[in-house]
């Protein structure tokens, strides 16, 4: 039994946009807004007043709230996770026959099961060293002196940059950012 918002079509709605790589989806899981906002930036007017939000993939633009107003575009871990686990909620309740394209216009149409797996490796990737050498992307924001001798020494951000998926905002979030430890288990890396 699933209690559930949406209906299996409007599921595929949802994650068609959730896992569009010019929407939501990076290479390193879900932004707290689509990148669409870059370009086209959503407004509202309300009494003569312009309100607008855009895309920020990194630390705010913005001297709201102190300048803590960093959820327009940035990876919450917390946030993935638990879309995450929604997806794979919807995956026992659907089994493999509902499919979905993954990432959006790739032609792959995969479970969600699947897609669960692929969050997982995208949040995962924050953390690994690349193939290509270089600093993991969550210690890209080290300065150069200092990025060798942390490369083992990870960091757990409190948010990550949505497109280079630099560690961002405190460095010390041993709590929802932990959660990286499931996503390896899920991902059965030994």
């Amino acid at each position: 039994m699933l209690l559930a918002i949406p209906s299996r079509e409007k599921l595929a709605v949802v994650l068609s946009v959730l896992l569009g790589e010019n929407e939501v989806l990076s290479q390193f899981g879900m932004r707290s807004l689509s990148k669409r906002h870059a370009d086209e930036p959503w407004e509202l007017s309300i009494r003569g007043e312009q309100y607008r939000i855009s895309y920020v993939p990194g630390e705010s633009d913005s001297r709201m709230f102190g300048g803590n107003l960093n959820w327009r575009g940035p990876i919450w871990f917390l946030i993935n996770y638990l879309l995450i686990e929604a997806i794979e909620r919807y995956y026992a309740f659907y089994g493999g026959e509902f499919k979905v394209e993954c990432p959006t216009g790739s032609q792959q149409w995969v479970n969600l099961g699947e897609v669960s797996r692929e969050l997982n490796r995208r949040l995962t990737k924050l953390f690994l060293s690349p193939e290509s050498g270089g600093p993991r992307p969550c210690l890209a924001r080290l300065p150069c002196q200092d990025a060798a001798a942390w490369q083992e020494h990870l960091l757990f951000h409190e948010y990550f940059h949505g497109d280079t998926g630099e560690g961002l905002g405190a460095s010390h979030q041993t709590g929802w950012t932990a959660l990286i430890a499931n996503c390896i288990d899920k991902l059965n890396f030994r």
